[in-house]
């Protein structure tokens, strides 16, 4: 897979945007901005960035963050539009006007639920993140992979397995890693920005959610629910749930946790699973949404407490099916 065949596109485009999905992670983010970097060095081409919502100042470390907005006005028509880490459309909340009106459109993915919505697709469900498929559409077409690059790459890599702990940690991806150093990304810096740069009430909201947390199932099922008070009393932000989940699978007894984040007060609520055995993606396309096997989410429109009854129904159903009952 290259970026061959779309080059010419590329080239000839005079306004172009790359997009990602609302929340943006280190993933979505690290691909963006390495994105806009690669495009620039190969055709000196400077493309309008778009990260949706709130984005964690924790990432303002990165080559090209400075020049993200986070809307555009819908009613320009772009050449071209370059969605990166969006596993589906409706990812991209207002600004799928954009997309919808572009006269052409690139979707770069690694989410299995991806279903191909570009005009031009490289969706690599096997790797391990959306910056891992980009370096492998640079190196392949022989794209420069420059210090900057390199170093929003390897974030990309980095925080989407976990800090390679997770099970799409593969020899490809320490392979990648290691080449994205040898171009000047640098480990302990990255690593320091992205998981070490913690604030007080980031962790004392962390703790609190996570003291609260329920078990089901013999202790084999963890959730804790989110409040829009939760935030207030903390001063929190939304990227302050990120690592709940993981954190509640990380339990010896835990084969499925999952996190219900309150958007509006009894209308919608985020669902982030994770699971050990499980294909919690499973669960979360029921209701809209989608991602891996073993960490998925999705949003229901209805209170907190009907959120947590309607996935603990799937899981059970799930589980029923693995018994056979």
């Amino acid at each position: 897979m290259n970026f061959v065949n779309t080059e010419e596109i590329i080239k000839s485009a005079k306004k172009i945007l790359i997009i990602s999905h609302i929340n943006p992670d280190g993933d979505a983010l690290g691909s963006t901005c390495g994105l806009y970097q690669a495009i620039y060095n190969k055709f000196k081409k400077k493309a309008d960035i778009c990260a949706l919502t709130y984005v964690s100042p924790v990432y303002n470390f990165l080559p090209n963050m400075d020049k993200a907005k986070s809307s555009y006005d819908t009613s320009l028509v772009y050449d071209l539009v370059i969605t990166v880490d969006v596993a589906a459309l409706d990812r991209l909340g207002e600004m799928k006007i954009l997309f919808d009106k572009a006269k052409t459109t690139i979707n770069i993915d690694h989410h299995k639920t991806n279903n191909n919505f570009g005009d031009y697709n490289y969706v690599v469900a096997e790797a391990s993140s959306t910056g891992e498929v980009l370096f492998n559409l640079f190196k392949n077409s022989d794209w420069e992979i420059d210090k900057d690059t390199a170093e929003c790459l390897y974030t990309a890599i980095l925080t989407d397995t976990g800090g390679f702990r997770f099970d799409n940690t593969t020899e490809d991806v320490f392979q990648t890693c290691a080449e994205l150093v040898r171009l000047g990304a640098n480990p302990n810096k990255i690593f320091t920005y992205c998981y070490e740069q913690k604030s007080k009430n980031y962790v004392m909201f962390q703790n609190h959610c996570i003291g609260k947390a329920e078990f089901l199932n013999n202790n084999s099922i963890a959730y804790t629910t989110v409040y829009r008070r939760d935030f207030e009393k903390y001063d929190a932000k939304d990227d302050f749930t990120e690592g709940l989940a993981e954190q509640l699978r990380a339990i010896e007894t835990t084969d499925i946790a999952f996190v219900v984040k309150e958007i509006e007060p009894n209308k919608i609520c985020k669902i982030s699973m994770r699971s050990k055995k499980y294909d919690v993606s499973k669960i979360c396309s029921i209701f809209g949404g989608g991602g891996h096997a073993r960490a998925a989410g999705c949003t229901i429109k209805s209170s907190v407490e009907n959120s947590v009854t309607k996935i603990i129904n799937e899981i059970k159903r799930i589980d029923n099916e693995h018994s056979g009952k």
